[in-house]
């Protein structure tokens, strides 16, 4: 069997079927293989898990045995966003997650080579990312490190959501809920504040906090770059979970947005504020920002146009009754 590269001696097949070919990428939590499933004939990614050389061989222990879990939970979800979970397997006594190999970009990628993006891209990315984790709730399954590394945008134009459940918020604290970040237990919503967060970077180009790792997030800084983002944003980045803008709901505006129409501004009335025509610096016309109430252009009567309408047909009637008036006497006059 050939070797891993740069590790002398040791053989390239995980558990008996997955081949490894070469690394597509490498952070913290390990390394990222492209591989073959020699079983099934076909490519797969295979993510090799790395534990923290801090941590003793207890903590080593149950971080395995809690991705093994999560990586099992994350199989059970099936989403066109989703990147499938094939398998986890068990070699050197760590788990390998096998999954769905997409071949495409972070968008944390796209983001460093392209800078912000515009509100309708990145409302399309949110929802499509949105309607993932709600098929991940459905399933029961929390993703809790929502972030630009773990959103793919595939070379056929799909976005897709990977890694779930793989590390805690704690680890991510720029896009890591308030509560998961003071360690207390994630929900549904948690995933909420952190695509919400993401929103914020991917149009702004930078996070709304700025935190240190391990910080507690403080009040984000407002969005200065879309109007029609703007509400959807701040909604999704209520401190109180319960506060937090409905997923459904989010969804909703996120899809209008991408489409092309305004955001719901909700503090003023929607004729506070016309449409913005201003291009997107990037060449792509900017939605309007808010929903406009229709004006209307037929100009109704004016009191005194009213009374002078009337003054005249009471006039042409007294006329047309003088001319019946004289004829019926000429004729009787003749006779």
């Amino acid at each position: 069997m050939s070797e891993v590269p740069g590790t002398p001696g040791t053989v390239r097949l995980i558990a008996g079927r997955y081949r490894l070919l070469s690394p597509l990428g490498e952070d913290d939590a390990g390394i990222l293989w492209l591989a073959r499933d020699d079983v099934l004939g076909r490519e797969v990614a295979v993510r090799e898990v790395r534990a923290p050389a801090s941590l003793t061989t207890g903590d080593v222990r149950r971080l395995y045995e809690h991705l093994e879990d999560a990586a099992r939970a994350a199989g059970r979800v099936s989403h066109r966003n989703v990147v499938a979970v094939h398998d986890v397997a068990t070699e050197d006594g760590r788990p390998w997650i096998v999954m769905e190999l997409v071949r495409g970009l972070t968008l944390a990628d796209v983001l460093a080579a392209e800078g912000p993006l515009t509100p309708r891209r990145a409302a399309h990315v949110g929802a499509e990312v949105l309607a993932a984790l709600r098929a991940a709730h459905a399933a029961g399954v929390l993703h809790r490190d929502v972030k630009p590394a773990n959103v793919l945008i595939a070379n056929d134009g799909r976005v897709m959501v990977t890694d779930f459940g793989t590390v805690t918020a704690r680890d991510s604290p720029e896009f890591g809920a308030p509560e998961t970040v003071a360690g207390r237990a994630p929900g549904p919503e948690s995933d909420l504040w952190s695509l919400g967060a993401l929103l914020h970077a991917v149009v702004e180009g930078h996070s709304a906090f700025g935190a240190e790792p391990g910080a507690d997030p403080q009040e984000p800084s407002a969005p200065g770059r879309s109007d029609a983002l703007g509400p959807v944003i701040t909604g999704l980045l209520h401190r109180n979970p319960a506060d937090r803008l409905d997923a459904a709901e989010a969804e909703h505006r996120l899809r209008l947005v991408s489409a092309g129409g305004g955001g719901v501004r909700t503090d003023t009335p929607a004729t506070a504020s016309a449409p913005r025509t201003t291009p997107d610096p990037a060449g792509e016309p900017e939605p309007a920002p808010w929903a406009a109430a229709a004006v209307t252009t037929t100009t109704a009567p004016q009191p005194d146009d009213s009374r002078r309408a009337t003054t005249v047909l009471a006039v042409g009637v007294a006329l047309l009754l003088l001319c019946v008036v004289a004829l019926v006497w000429a004729v009787a006059g003749s006779a």
